[in-house]
């Protein structure tokens, strides 16, 4: 993973239950707008085979990994089918400790202080907050005030009403689903408005962070 395309646009996003085709058509019009980071959940059918399709095609130009791992297991799965990172909804230590074994970045997620606090000792590249819509920028500034020295990423409920505050608040990053993927673009197969929606997004948080 090309953590410095990662900060630089710091969006990751979150794509679930998309057919191989759509995928790989998603995938397309999210390089085409400049964005750089994005994962396919395991809980899509086929996900090992439609990471290892994207990761064959974009490898070099995104950063593709695995989103919703839960297990080891699918840790292993998601890395062999080539994921260049892991995201986690839960602090989970194996999973972690597996992915820092192989050097792949993890995100786990996590929500009170001591669960944050924790994915970060075990060796988190970020730390996912999630779900962070239930409590929004005013926790992500509560817990930064002691615990400084952790990268943050809200994920659950972030969109362009909000991550404003978010960047104020001392957030690193974004996990972001409706925010880019428009559902009604994506069923109409309208991938040109789908690329611009994904570049306005893009632009749009290039400016609030300077």
């Amino acid at each position: 993973m090309n953590l410095a395309s990662f900060k630089k646009i710091p969006l990751m996003g979150i794509l679930r239950g998309y057919s191989m085709a759509d995928t790989l058509q998603i995938v397309h019009c999210y390089q085409k707008a400049g964005l750089t980071t994005i994962e396919i959940t395991m809980n899509t059918d086929a996900a090992p085979s439609i990471i290892k399709a994207c990761t064959n095609q974009y490898k070099d130009q995104l950063n593709i990994g695995a989103g919703t791992v839960r297990t080891v297991a699918e840790a292993e799965k998601a890395i062999a089918a080539g994921a260049q990172f892991v995201v986690s909804p839960i602090t989970d230590a194996p999973i972690i400790q597996y992915c820092t074994d192989r050097k792949i970045p993890v995100f786990p997620g996590a929500f009170t202080p001591t669960e944050v606090f924790t994915a970060w000792q075990l060796g988190a590249t970020m730390v996912k907050v999630f779900p962070a819509q239930f409590l929004g920028p005013t926790y992500i500034k509560e817990l930064l005030a002691p615990l400084d020295q952790l990268a943050l990423m809200p994920t659950g409920g972030v969109n362009q009403e909000n991550i404003g505050a978010y960047i104020k608040a001392g957030a690193k990053a974004f996990g972001v689903g409706s925010m880019l993927f428009d559902k009604t673009l994506i069923q109409q197969k309208d991938w040109v408005g789908l690329t611009q929606k994904m570049q306005a997004a893009r632009m749009f948080v290039e400016q609030i962070r300077k």
